[in-house]
């Protein structure tokens, strides 16, 4: 009988070996993707005698068709009971509409992590010379800064108010007609984030955690959250971590806590990938820095996601690209992305070995070079398959 996971009073997950576990099949490919990694993911728990009773929530277009809402109460119900789930992509309109429904869950359920490790898969083919050398976790905080959503409109009565209030009280000459949006960045939440990043880092025995920011520009609200992470492992990590000035760059056997502005930590993620282990980084950063990153490593296709909050217990493991409602129905584009994020989940839940084996099976595919559209065309003597018949194929080398 499946059985729900739970959160001891110590703060650790309870995994039965038949967990009920959420998840939204997602827009567009979702389709495609999650049949594909829901095969893998089933086969790989057999093998260690665990079964997954998977428990579709509905979220996006499907949610809207069903039920006229977007994201039903239900599904942030079901998310909130079952504390794991797992989703596809879902749609954003650019410009106008909802906001984004992964904000929202995000959110919703503060899900203040955003856990992107950035690695590269043998044979995946790649525009850098040595992708090897990227192996990065990037924690991204996930509740604040500008996707907060605190924004009026241009030319609005709001924008206006708001225009003549900053004028008024700072002095602040904003020009006409211009949108306004304001980017809160708290104590309590960079520290929390940053906390994370520091306890993942000495767990998995990583060698260093950078601190991503524009505080040069943005003084008081990225700076304060490099100054923020810097007291933070003085106050909390001080017998196992210790910062960039007060070590000199040398920190013995105690993890090395560094800093480096966002723009710079492009050009040296790309230039000197080894120099980065664990990033901690801000909201917008932490975007765009690890889609850049998956760029070295076989791009987001391939990118696995998951938002977690580590006091609660909740995660949502998700696909980080978008839907590609072109492609969708066609059983075309690649899995990896939604079913990485399941070996994410796992590794999460404890299920280590199932982990390992659908990495070595996904790695020895492609080095057999079967692969999906994507890979095909950047592979000389590929053999393309079909999205479903790739996932078989992962599942053959289990």
């Amino acid at each position: 009988m499946a059985e729900k996971i739970t959160m001891s009073a110590d703060g650790v997950l309870q995994v039965p070996d038949n967990p009920i576990i959420p998840f939204i099949e997602g827009d567009g490919t979702g389709v495609d993707i999650w049949p594909a990694a829901k095969l893998v993911l089933d086969a790989a728990a057999a093998k260690y005698a665990k079964t997954i009773a998977w428990k579709e929530v509905l979220a996006g277009e499907k949610a809207f068709h069903e039920t006229g809402n977007w994201l039903p109460d239900e599904t942030v119900t079901a998310f909130r009971d079952y504390l794991i789930g797992i989703k596809g992509p879902l749609t954003t309109p650019i410009g106008g509409g909802f906001r984004s429904l992964n904000v929202a869950l995000r959110q919703i359920l503060d899900l203040y992590v955003c856990l992107r490790p950035v690695r590269w898969f043998q044979g995946v083919p790649s525009p850098v010379k040595h992708p090897e050398q990227v192996d990065m976790v990037i924690f991204r905080e996930n509740t604040e800064d500008v996707y907060a959503g605190f924004e009026v409109e241009a030319g609005t009565a709001e924008a206006d108010k708001l225009r003549s209030f900053l004028h008024d009280s700072f002095g602040w000459d904003i020009r006409e007609n211009s949108a306004l949006g304001v980017k809160p960045v708290s104590q309590f939440g960079s520290e929390r984030l940053i906390r994370a990043a520091l306890t993942y880092a000495l767990a998995h025995q990583r060698r260093s955690v950078t601190l991503v920011h524009k505080g040069n520009i943005q003084k008081f609200t990225e700076g304060a959250f490099m100054k923020w992470g810097y007291q933070l492992v003085r106050d909390e990590f001080a017998d196992q971590a210790v910062g960039w000035d007060d070590c000199g760059g040398e920190p013995g056997s105690k993890l090395l806590v560094k800093d480096a502005i966002a723009d710079i930590a492009f050009q040296q993620t790309l230039l000197r990938p080894r120099e980065f282990d664990v990033i901690a980084t801000l909201n917008l950063n932490g975007d765009y820095l690890s889609d850049a990153l998956a760029a070295q490593v076989g791009g987001i296709g391939i990118a696995p996601g998951a938002n977690i909050n580590y006091v609660t217990g909740h995660g949502i493991f998700e696909a980080t690209h978008g839907t590609a409602p072109k492609y969708a129905g066609q059983d075309k584009v690649n899995p990896g992305s939604v079913l990485l994020s399941g070996v994410l989940m796992f590794e999460h839940l404890g299920w280590t070995d199932a982990a390992n084996d659908i990495v070595r099976a996904l790695e020895a595919t492609i080095a057999a070079k079967i692969v999906t559209y994507d890979f095909a065309r950047q592979m000389e003597g590929a053999t393309e398959v079909k999205c479903s018949e790739f996932a078989s194929a992962i599942v053959e080398r289990l």
